[in-house]
């Protein structure tokens, strides 16, 4: 089971939920498997904080964070988790069946890292630019006919398996990993890659406009999926800047 200070480096983050309930009812499920940390992101309704279905988390969802998309949400986690329903969309990162989710999540933490659970929006889900910014996809088994579920009982389901006690815990999916030594690289290590190296390839002539974002994205995907340490960042940042200073240096009129 995760102790304390562990649950604190978890951090549940709803994207643009629509339905305040339901942002009640995630944060009662939150409280009712001792989580604390919950992150809002664009939410539809801007009395949300009032939500009555909070019961016995009413602290917890006054002290929830809002952020304006999801790369502000999770500028310190070094493991983004996003839930998915995989009925129609074909993965472009490693899957976590919910069974495996306790272990690769407690293997960051016990590595000092931060983690994120991601859950999207009732109506669509996470878009492809909000699941680039995932290192893994989360996929909570259900019935085909009925494949999404409601938001506060996704959350409740994930942090139910995060908590129960388990003697034999399968094996988590081979998810590339960094030296253990190493401070593992954040969201925010990887943003500011992903932009330098974003304009690297606009200086290049490599990103035309119109697959500029498509290109970032697919950046996105394949930097989480290095699982970079924060030293090897700070490597690959000094690099590209030098390569960008050059390229503009050469562009300039003489």
């Amino acid at each position: 089971m995760l102790t304390r200070e562990q649950r604190d480096r978890l951090h549940v983050v709803l994207v643009s939920p629509r339905n305040p309930l339901n942002i009640g009812a995630a944060a009662r499920a939150m409280a009712n498997f001792g989580f604390s940390q919950l992150s809002v992101v664009a939410p539809y309704e801007p009395h949300w904080r009032e939500a009555r279905s909070a019961v016995g988390a009413e602290t917890l969802l006054r002290n929830a964070r809002i952020a304006k998309c999801l790369a502000d949400a999770i500028p310190d986690c070094s493991l983004v988790l996003g839930t998915a329903a995989l009925a129609h969309r074909k993965p472009e990162q490693p899957v976590v069946l919910l069974p495996a989710l306790a272990p690769v999540v407690q293997a960051e933490l016990i590595r000092g890292g931060r983690t994120a659970l991601v859950f999207g929006p009732e109506k669509r889900g996470l878009t492809s630019d909000d699941l680039s910014l995932c290192h893994c996809l989360v996929e909570i088994p259900t019935h085909s006919r009925q494949p999404s579920m409601n938001l506060g009982q996704a959350v409740a389901v994930c942090l139910y398996e995060l908590s129960a006690p388990r003697s034999n815990s399968p094996e988590p999916p081979a998810i590339p990993s960094s030296h253990l030594a190493d401070p593992p690289a954040t969201a925010h290590d990887l943003d500011l890659l992903a932009e330098i190296i974003d304009q690297t390839m606009v200086s290049a002539n490599y990103s035309p406009s119109i697959m500029r974002n498509a290109n970032r994205r697919h950046l996105h995907l394949l930097l989480c999926r290095l699982r970079l340490s924060h030293p090897d960042v700070r490597r690959i940042l000094g690099l590209f800047r030098r390569v960008l200073w050059q390229l503009d240096r050469r562009g300039r009129p003489r």
